[in-house]
């Protein structure tokens, strides 16, 4: 039963790291204001565009965020671009969205199912009695410590050649081409760059890497601290 206890806080860890990872990728890219006009202005995107003002792309962006998170039914954005009104994406860059749109809403709903389980195994220890105090912390720290040693060694791997693990990432995780975009015709592929998405990745890394060695300590500090005895 012991051993068993100690599994279950091992996964209420793994399950509080997906949730972590998961809030910290949806931080950097909605609870960030301006972030999208910094980087745009950081790569000049409005260079790289029919002439469009940078509020109307802001615009476009927003837009473009409420959809992923399935916040609007669908991607048809319409704006002034070169003095004319038309649709800001194509009928490849919408299908492509489509796709990344699954994946977004996927992670969400693992994130929930992450804390369903986590609550659920909270329950069961309370049930079966377990020492909560002498158990959960060392528990936590095990479960985080051996997730985080996982992302960290995975982010380092991807560091060494970032464009080819991001292109390893589409095909993992798309079954089509449509993500392969081109500049000359695509929007999407324009507005957000290679760098773009090393620094968002990067941002998600430092936020992620600050929250699970929080985590840590804590469970560290709870782990060490001597147990106050009755006389």
């Amino acid at each position: 039963m012991k051993l068993l206890h100690r599994l279950a806080g091992i996964l209420i860890a793994f399950c509080l790291m997906i949730i972590l990872f998961i809030t910290s990728v949806e931080a950097v890219v909605y609870w960030n204001p301006g972030y999208f006009q910094k980087e745009y202005e950081k790569y000049n995107v409005l260079d790289s565009l029919p002439p469009i003002t940078m509020e109307d792309l802001l615009t476009v962006t927003d837009e473009m965020m409420d959809y992923l998170r399935g916040d609007r039914a669908d991607l048809h954005v319409e704006t002034t671009m070169d003095g004319q009104e038309r649709e800001f994406f194509n009928a490849r860059e919408i299908a492509h969205m489509e796709d990344v749109q699954g994946l977004f809403l996927k992670a969400i709903l693992l994130r929930r199912i992450a804390l369903g389980t986590a609550v659920l195994l909270m329950v069961l220890l309370v049930l079966s009695k377990a020492p909560l105090r002498r158990l959960l912390p060392p528990s936590l720290c095990i479960g985080t410590g051996l997730f985080f040693g996982l992302i960290a060694l995975l982010t380092l791997i991807i560091s060494t050649d970032f464009s080819r693990y991001f292109i390893t990432f589409h095909h993992i995780f798309f079954d089509n081409d449509l993500w392969i975009l081109d500049p000359a015709t695509d929007m999407l592929i324009n507005i957000v760059p290679e760098g773009f998405f090393m620094d968002t990745a990067a941002r998600i890394a430092g936020l992620f890497g600050g929250l699970s060695l929080l985590l840590f300590c804590v469970c560290l500090c709870l782990s060490l601290k001597k147990p106050v005895r009755s006389h």
